[in-house]
C-alpha cells in the first residue's frame, strides 16, 4: 500500500531468486494509487476489501498475495479459494500452522489473543492441546511473553500479529506485517493448500463463525460506567437463549483490565468498550450458530450494558 517497506520484499525478492512480483513497487505519498474505501475515503486499511479491491482482481492470478499497510506492522492475505481473507480467519491458520510445523518450538509455549479476537482461534488452540493466553485489546500485552519465549504467537484481530523464530528465539515484540505475509507463502508451499482453503476445514471441523462489530451511542457518563464495571454488574443469567458461562471485567489471561466486559456462552460471546475518541462504545460479537443468533446477541447485549451502566 505504498509504504517504504517495499525495499524488504525486493530485497527478499533479489536473495532469494523468488518467482514473486512486486504489483505496485512505487512509494507514493499521495497514495493516488489507492482505490477508495467504502466511504469514498483513502484508507490504507489493508483488511479492508475496498481499499484492497486491486490486488483482489488479481487473486486468480497468483498462487497467493498480500500487501501491507505503509507502516507494514498490519497484513492483508489474497487467496484464489476466498478472496481477502478476514483477519480471524488468517490468524486462526497461522497459529494452526506454526504450532504443527515449528518442531524447535518448546511445547509449553501459549498463543496470546485479543479478547474480542475470533474464538475459532480458542477451538484451534484446543485442538492442538495448547493454552490460550487472552489480553485486553492492544498489542502491548504480548510484549513480555514475546520478549521472553513463553508466547509463541500473539495476534489481534485488526489484523496485527508475530511470531517467534524458526528456532524458538525471540524475533519481535511488536506487530510485523511482512512476516505474516511470508508465512501464508510459506503455508502454501508446503501444505499445497491456501490459508482460505485450510480455513474451510476448520470451519468443517469446528463450526461456522459469524463475526461482527457495530457501535451503540453513549454519553460520556455512561462511557465512564462502562470502563469501570464490574462482573456484578451484570444480572442477566442467559444471552440469546444460552446460558451465560462467563461474565469478565478483566482478561483471563493477565488480569489486566478490559475497560469494559466480555460476556460468553457455549456457542457466542460479546465485548463491550468505550470509544475513547466518539460518544458511543463498541459491541464485538460472534456466534457459531447463524447470523440471526448474532443478531441477537447484538441486541440482548446492547440491553446488558445499559442496564448494567443504569
Amino acid at each position: 500500500m505504498g509504504g517504504s517497506g517495499i525495499a524488504v520484499y525486493q530485497k527478499i525478492k533479489e536473495v532469494y531468486d523468488l518467482n514473486m512480483d512486486i504489483v505496485n513497487p512505487y512509494v507514493d505519498p499521495t497514495f493516488s494509487f489507492m482505490s477508495c474505501d467504502h466511504d469514498g475515503k483513502i484508507r490504507m486499511d489493508c483488511s479492508s476489501p475496498f481499499a484492497m479491491a486491486s490486488l483482489i482482481s488479481l487473486k486468480e492470478k497468483y498462487d497467493i498475495a498480500f500487501a501491507n499497510d505503509p507502516d507494514f506492522d498490519r497484513h492483508g492475505i489474497v487467496t484464489p479459494s476466498v478472496g481477502l481473507m478476514n483477519p480471524n480467519h488468517y490468524l486462526s491458520v497461522a497459529i494452526w500452522y506454526l504450532f504443527s510445523h515449528r518442531k524447535a518450538w518448546r511445547s509449553d509455549l501459549r498463543i496470546g489473543k485479543t479478547l474480542v479476537s475470533s474464538s475459532m482461534i480458542d477451538r484451534v488452540v484446543n485442538s492442538l492441546g495448547k493454552e490460550v493466553y487472552e489480553v485486553p485489546v492492544g498489542f502491548k500485552w504480548f510484549v513480555d511473553g514475546l520478549f521472553d519465549g513463553t508466547l509463541g504467537f500473539g495476534g489481534e484481530e485488526s489484523a496485527g500479529a508475530s511470531f517467534l523464530r524458526h528456532d524458538g528465539s525471540v524475533w519481535s515484540t511488536d506487530k510485523d506485517g511482512i512476516i505474516l505475509n511470508l508465512l501464508a507463502a510459506e503455508i502454501k508451499a508446503i501444505t499445497k493448500k491456501d490459508p482460505g482453503e485450510i480455513y474451510g476445514e476448520f470451519e468443517k471441523e469446528f463450526g461456522k463463525s459469524y463475526y461482527a462489530r457495530i457501535d451503540a451511542p453513549a454519553t460520556p457518563e455512561q462511557k465512564a460506567l462502562l470502563k469501570n464495571l464490574s462482573a456484578e454488574n451484570i444480572t442477566s443469567t442467559t444471552l440469546a437463549g444460552e446460558t451465560i458461562i462467563g461474565k469478565y471485567t478483566e482478561a483471563s489471561g493477565n488480569g489486566a483490565k478490559i475497560g469494559g466486559l466480555k460476556v460468553s456462552t457455549e456457542n457466542g460471546w460479546f465485548a463491550a468498550r468505550p470509544s475513547g475518541t466518539e460518544d458511543i462504545y463498541k459491541i464485538y460479537a460472534e456466534s457459531f450458530i447463524s447470523t440471526e443468533h448474532l443478531k441477537q446477541i447484538q441486541e440482548e447485549a446492547k440491553k446488558i450494558v445499559l442496564a448494567a451502566i443504569a
